[in-house]
């Protein structure tokens, strides 16, 4: 699905216009693959626009960057205000957020600390990642032949840029197949992850997911699927799955921040369970968007973009004032 362009990006401390967000060709991330990023969503609730657990998010981003000998320039804090701003200003509703962090122009070798730590936040349009049906109906998926990334190789935990020539070569497969998506096993031959998405799967009413040892991305929305499942009194066990409980399980659903809840309908051609979506998956699914859609939040995990921020930030689009943040940042 094409992007569809919204007025500003923020870029390392200002906002800029759609179409000037440019980096130099020669800017060590284009070379390297060295940059760490986020997926974020907000949803239009009944209460109004909340970004959906922005602080966990933000963490993540700060740990992922941590984790190669870099430190993000800017505060968990600072990119809260930035991110809600983002989607305030470009009068956006619903959206994905993306902030991501690169190692810019400076230098070009493989040794990458001489290099500048770039940051920028955009926002746009965002539907449902895995197709409109899926949600409801669910999805057909295969075990790739491609394994995914070893933990010694290159931390699996970051949500890093590079990490994702994996997940591309996973998504490739998967399409050229015809299934949806692909699953991605260990360098044991556990089961590990989508190519974006984490995995679980329900056996005689024990939620199972594969634990943070075999190679996944520690999820926001797993560990919020989690969360309801065990307030739910669901068994919620993280274990080594096997691959062949793929096929005899009675449910299971990939979660992540683009994808949300999916239900998965068949792996490798063999319906899971009755080949519809099962009670548990359900049950889970209707938690998640009771949140993201309702609004209710006893866990404090929305953020809310305040209604005069949104009006100020169109109140500024008509007056076409020069194009800078509101956010009073320290220098850099």
């Amino acid at each position: 699905m094409p992007l569809k362009p919204v007025p500003y990006i923020w870029m390392n401390g200002r906002f800029v216009r759609w179409e000037h967000a440019r980096i130099h060709v020669l800017s060590h991330v284009v070379h390297y693959g060295s940059s760490w990023f986020e997926g974020i969503r907000a949803y239009a609730t009944r209460r109004g626009t909340a970004i959906f657990r922005l602080y966990d998010h933000l963490r993540r981003l700060e740990r992922s960057v941590r984790m190669y000998h870099a430190e993000l320039p800017y505060s968990v804090e600072e990119l809260t205000r930035v991110c809600v701003e983002v989607v305030a200003r470009n009068g956006l509703r619903e959206c994905y957020i993306r902030p991501i962090v690169y190692r810019g122009y400076g230098d070009l070798g493989v040794y990458p600390l001489n290099c500048p730590i770039e940051v920028a936040v955009a926002a746009w349009e965002w539907g449902a990642y895995l197709g409109a049906d899926a949600v409801r109906h669910g999805v057909d998926v295969g075990v790739s032949s491609w394994q995914r990334i070893a933990s010694n190789t290159m931390p699996a935990m970051a949500k890093a840029g590079g990490n994702y020539m994996n997940s591309q070569l996973v998504r490739i497969e998967a399409a050229r197949h015809g299934y949806a998506e692909g699953i991605s096993l260990d360098v044991f031959g556990m089961v590990s992850e989508g190519s974006g998405e984490n995995i679980f799967l329900v056996m005689d009413g024990v939620l199972y997911t594969p634990p943070l040892s075999a190679s996944i991305l520690p999820g926001v929305t797993r560990q919020t699927i989690m969360t309801f499942a065990r307030e739910e009194g669901i068994p919620v066990v993280e274990a080594d799955i096997p691959r062949g409980m793929l096929y005899a399980a009675d449910e299971l659903f990939f979660t992540g921040t683009a994808a949300e809840v999916i239900p998965i309908r068949t792996v490798d051609g063999i319906p899971v369970g009755s080949g519809t979506p099962g009670p548990i998956t359900r049950l889970l699914q209707e938690r998640f968007f009771r949140v993201v859609r309702e609004g209710e939040d006893p866990y404090g995990w929305l953020t809310f973009v305040p209604v005069d921020a949104s009006d100020a930030a169109r109140s500024r689009k008509k007056k076409k004032v020069t194009v800078e943040s509101s956010t009073n940042f320290r220098s850099r």
